[in-house]
């Protein structure tokens, strides 16, 4: 049984051990000719990978393991051996960190919050819930195994430790205080559920959608560091079971308050966008970019609109200033990295959040992201993206989002933080005459909108914007389009690919969506602009495209009081108030 609505079920034909490249019509057409079934798909199978570098066999470390947690005492830090290592929770300047660019866990820890009674689940290669720093906060009940059907999401044992990954995402949000053995998860009292789904010769939309729809009442945040192949030219997302329970997962979980899914936005570097990634760049996911430990990007970081918020993976040069955290069989390792290691990290700032404030809604801990993530010391090593304000003064990065995020901020907020107003969507225009592109000129298109005024989903106050596009080239990897909104907000929403040399399937409805203009007033002209940017004669059309703006009617944080006049709450509160007096 499957889907959760008791009319949906999975049937794996036992003599067929491996994905079948053929359909097959016979078994489909036996189903379909059943009187109690309405309809029989075949699930193909497709690749998913994680996102983090191949891990190497660790040394072993003799670390003496102890069974007793201490508790936290207020002000002191933790003692547990790699945590000097763990430069993205306290930055004092470790292998030429820059000091103080991190998480800001103390500050959050000193309140007393550490991530009690939020089950953070880790979908991946399985997570080997026996470690010692782990096994106290291993949540059996939320746990499975989806690769081999069983209660049990143990990883499997290979020679090069490849499923070591969830594992090492684990620690980094749950692993225990205080007991001498590794480091300390950013919510150390939270749980991990181990939700194992990546170990199998293929992906189907089942497993999936099985994975993200697993215990949603007893699970507060999925953690996925893994989506479609970063190889710059794949252009992929959720199927639509995969959808659906995403959707269901945000309306229904936590028991109508949203499930929390937390995505690595992309290990594809400056050759792939990650708004080619359906996972990240959806509005129900929250997309996790990464800095390293002097404040600038990964190289293998990826950009888009669609990222919301930036944590911290290996840094700079050295190796062993990668994330610390467990491994596999009772082991510590202080070399994970990727985006894969951003994620874990924001979903454990997400789980202390949640303690502080068990009532937040999935679109609450958005809005906290936005509003207490730092811009810091980050910044782009290759200078192509600057800081830039948004029409409500929220600066943004089109490599980071809106910035670190801050521990110690978030939860302050969302202590004093009430939710926010029901969300509308609202379908702004569209333009469906096709446009020709060519090199060496950009074509604008405009649509005029008064964001469905006077009707039932009116949109005063922008969150996510979606323009969703169909679209070719004669080299899809050429094409690049930006949005720019009507208070001046330019997002660069497709940039170039340089690996992507499709000239077939071009982009069709694909929604590429910015987090970019959040708070603004969406009334107005929204201009689109496509362009080649080679130097080789491009050709393509741009054959529709429709204009979605996601938001509120009235103002969100019309109850909340500013802690300072310079709070990014304070600077956007001030700007809706502006706005309504005119």
């Amino acid at each position: 049984l499957v889907g959760g609505n008791g009319n949906e079920y999975h049937f794996k034909h036992r003599t067929l051990p491996h994905a079948r490249s053929r359909r097959s019509i016979a078994h489909t057409r036996l189903l379909k000719s059943h009187p109690l079934i309405h309809t029989a798909i075949q699930q193909p199978g497709f690749k998913r990978v994680k996102r983090g570098l191949r891990p190497a066999i660790p040394a072993i470390h003799g670390l003496q393991f102890d069974d007793a947690y201490g508790t936290q005492p207020v002000g002191l830090e933790p003692t547990d051996p790699y945590f000097p290592l763990q430069w993205y929770l306290k930055n004092t300047g470790q292998n030429g960190g820059k000091i103080r660019l991190d998480l800001n866990v103390q500050a959050a820890w000193d309140q007393g919050i550490t991530g009690k009674n939020v089950t953070t689940a880790i979908m991946d290669d399985g997570v080997d819930y026996m470690h010692p720093d782990l096994k106290f906060n291993y949540n059996a009940e939320a746990s499975y195994d989806f690769s081999s059907n069983d209660p049990f999401p143990y990883p499997r044992y290979t020679d090069d430790w490849f499923n070591s990954h969830g594992t090492r995402c684990a620690g980094e949000v749950a692993a225990a205080r205080d007991n001498g053995i590794c480091g300390v998860g950013v919510a150390y009292d939270s749980k991990i559920a181990g939700i194992r789904m990546l170990d199998q010769p293929y992906m189907t939309d089942l497993i999936e959608a099985n994975s993200m729809g697993h215990e949603p009442h007893k699970i507060h945040i999925y953690s996925a560091s893994w989506g479609p192949t970063d190889d710059g030219k794949t252009v992929d997302g959720p199927r639509n079971a995969t959808m659906r329970a995403i959707v269901q997962g945000v309306n229904e979980g936590r028991n109508g308050l949203g499930n929390i899914y937390v995505w690595a936005s992309g290990d594809g570097g400056e050759e792939d966008d990650c708004n080619c990634d359906g996972y990240a760049a959806s509005m129900w996911t929250i997309s996790i970019n990464s800095a390293i430990n002097d404040g600038q990007n990964a190289h293998y970081d990826e950009s888009c609109s669609s990222t919301l918020a930036s944590t911290f993976s290996n840094g700079a040069k050295d190796p062993n200033t990668g994330v610390a955290t467990t491994d596999l069989y009772g082991k510590c390792t202080t070399t994970h990295s990727g985006t894969s290691a951003a994620a874990p990290e924001a979903a454990g700032v997400f789980a202390l959040a949640l303690e502080a404030n068990p009532l937040l809604t999935w679109r609450d801990i958005q809005h906290l992201t936005v509003l207490t993530s730092k811009r810091n010391s980050l910044f782009d090593a290759k200078n192509r993206f600057h800081w830039t304000m948004n029409g409500v003064g929220l600066e943004f990065n089109h490599l980071f989002g809106f910035g670190v995020l801050d521990a110690g901020a978030m939860v302050i907020l969302a202590k004093q933080w009430r939710s926010v107003p029901a969300r509308y969507h609202c379908e702004a225009g569209e333009i469906v005459e096709p446009q020709p592109i060519y090199t060496g000129r950009s074509i604008f298109l405009e649509i005029k909108t008064d964001s469905c005024k006077g009707t039932d989903t009116e949109v005063n106050y922008l969150e996510h914007v979606q323009a969703v596009i169909s679209a070719n080239a004669t080299r899809r990897g050429d094409l690049e389009l930006f949005l720019t909104s009507p208070l001046g907000t330019r997002s660069m929403i497709l940039s170039r690919r340089a690996n992507d040399d499709d000239h077939r399937d071009g982009f069709t409805k694909w929604p590429f969506m910015t987090t970019h203009s959040w708070g603004e007033y969406p009334h107005g002209t929204w201009k689109l602009e496509a362009r080649f940017n080679s130097p080789q004669a491009r050709s393509g059309w741009l054959l529709e495209w429709s204009l979605v703006l996601h938001g509120t009617k009235e103002a969100p944080y019309r109850t909340l009081s500013p802690a300072s006049p310079h709070s990014k709450l304070a600077i956007v509160k001030k700007a809706h108030e502006d706005r309504k007096m005119k």
